[in-house]
């Protein structure tokens, strides 16, 4: 493909590309329980606007754009009032939520080599319910990631697991508020308690529940503290895209100091160019998002995100209601914010998935692992909320469709083949085979997909790991000529 020798029409261009979108789950209908976190129409245009304002404007040189300056530390400053934090704490700005964890591991790191330079192979300890995030950043940063067993009925992270993990060589403890998984609070109390017995860093994973649970709090929910307000949380991450409703990438990482914070910062003079000085893993960067998500936060107000939590808090509860109403359903730990994960232990959840697809639902998959069985998991939105009765009205009926079809969503010849595999020896053919086997030609995917999940499911998570590695690998790639 190459680039058209001639300009082509503003219309023409515009059409293409909502021709590209033909196929994208519809997130506007609000029955898509994931990947998008929709405002309304009215806080959207708002959006739209801030971000076109600050489209060009480069926050790589905030002297060059001090408005981008201005933009940042004031959303830092909203970030820390909102999460426990006085005026001491500092933070950036980042694109989303693995960029402001990927930064917390790279500050606990270069910390360690300056607090504690005999340390030459660091650890960071992780409940199996953290963010795989961390384990991108310890694969990218070279530190050693030591995961630790989660109470099963709960899904909250063992501090006594955490507590036997600690090493000579642990530089960092992790919690999540909430984890994204099954929607609840780490003890980040204890937790905290245990980093300022060994005189380790906290970090606290609030991508997902930090923007919302304070509100839940003040409605007058049972949430557990997770910010700075407790003793030992050196750091913590929350997300704006997400339950603040700005635009992706949107995220801040807060500091509880800035000499702390200075272990985050890159700085280089030893080149011939301009001297580069980057507190964030981005060099430039668009005005867009920080613009986008300084007017969601005015427009919308404290008020209005409590009103939006209030509902999202209802519906929650009404729907974590609704499933424990349907015998073959069982819900995965009790969910302290607006996602939930069930499952159930006599109907393929793979297949109650499928039969979800065909009624306009899109509702999400996840493995087991650790103690959690797989699973169908919800993210609640304000888009979702007026659809909560027809979505478990649908959801009993496909339980019931689900329960007439084989409780093993792949065939045994496939189950089979899977158990021989070794992960030492499986090459790119040996995963095309199994492709083929579960109905996977080229780089399209079936209709249904219970096949695919059960797959995957079956697999030990290293084996899962390198045959996606190859269908992505062989997924982007040019498109035909």
């Amino acid at each position: 493909m190459r680039i058209p020798r001639t300009g082509i029409a503003k219309n023409e261009v515009l059409k293409q590309l909502e021709a590209f979108r033909a196929h994208d789950t519809d997130w506007r209908s609000g029955r898509t329980w994931a990947y998008v976190y929709d405002p309304g129409r009215e806080a959207e245009e708002v959006i739209k606007q801030a971000y076109m304002m600050f489209l060009s404007e480069n926050a790589l040189d905030p002297t060059a754009f001090p408005s981008t300056l201005r933009l940042e530390t004031e959303l830092v400053s909203m970030a820390a009032a909102h999460l426990g934090g006085g005026s001491e704490v500092v933070g950036n700005f980042t694109s989303g939520g693995t960029e402001s964890i990927m930064l917390a591991v790279k500050t606990a790191r270069d910390y360690a080599r300056a607090q504690r330079p005999e340390i030459r192979e660091p650890e960071m300890i992780l409940p199996a319910t953290a963010h795989a995030a961390f384990q991108k950043a310890a694969h990218y940063l070279c530190l050693k990631p030591v995961r630790v067993p989660v109470d099963t009925t709960t899904f909250k992270a063992d501090v006594e697991q955490v507590r036997r993990a600690i090493t000579a060589n642990t530089i960092l403890l992790v919690g999540s508020a909430v984890s994204y998984a099954h929607g609840v609070v780490d003890p980040i109390r204890e937790l905290g308690q245990l980093a300022l017995e060994h005189k380790l860093l906290l970090h606290v994973d609030a991508c997902m529940g930090g923007f919302l649970l304070p509100y839940f709090r003040r409605l007058g929910a049972p949430v557990p503290d997770f910010d700075f307000s407790v003793p030992g949380v050196t750091s913590v991450s929350m997300d704006f895209h997400k339950y603040a409703f700005a635009a992706k990438g949107a995220s801040v990482i807060l500091y509880r100091h800035k000499a702390l914070r200075r272990y985050q910062i890159y700085t280089c003079a030893q080149w011939t160019g301009y001297t580069v000085i980057n507190p964030t893993l981005q060099s430039t960067k668009s005005g867009g998002p920080l613009a986008a998500a300084w007017a969601v936060l005015h427009f919308i107000g404290d008020d209005g995100y409590l009103e939006i939590a209030r509902q999202v808090l209802d519906a929650t509860r009404r729907i974590a209601d609704g499933i424990e109403a349907i015998p073959e359903l069982r819900l995965l730990g009790r969910p302290e914010m607006n996602l939930i994960a069930f499952t159930s232990d006599t109907v393929n959840v793979f297949h109650i998935i499928d039969e979800m697809k065909t009624r306009g639902w899109y509702v999400q998959p996840q493995l087991g692992f650790h103690g959690s069985k797989e699973n169908i998991h919800l993210s609640i939105n304000p888009a979702s909320i007026k659809w909560v009765e027809p979505m478990l009205a649908d959801l009993r009926a496909c339980v019931e469709r689900a329960k007439t079809l084989p409780s093993e969503s792949i065939p045994d010849s496939l189950r089979q083949a899977l158990a021989t595999l070794d992960p030492k020896t499986v090459s790119a053919e040996t995963f095309a085979q199994m492709f083929t086997m579960a109905g996977i030609e080229g780089t399209g995917l079936p209709e249904r997909m219970a096949g695919i999940s059960g797959m995957l499911n079956a697999l030990p998570p290293e084996l899962a790991e390198q045959l996606l590695t190859e269908y992505f690998n062989d997924l982007y790639r040019q498109p035909p000529q």
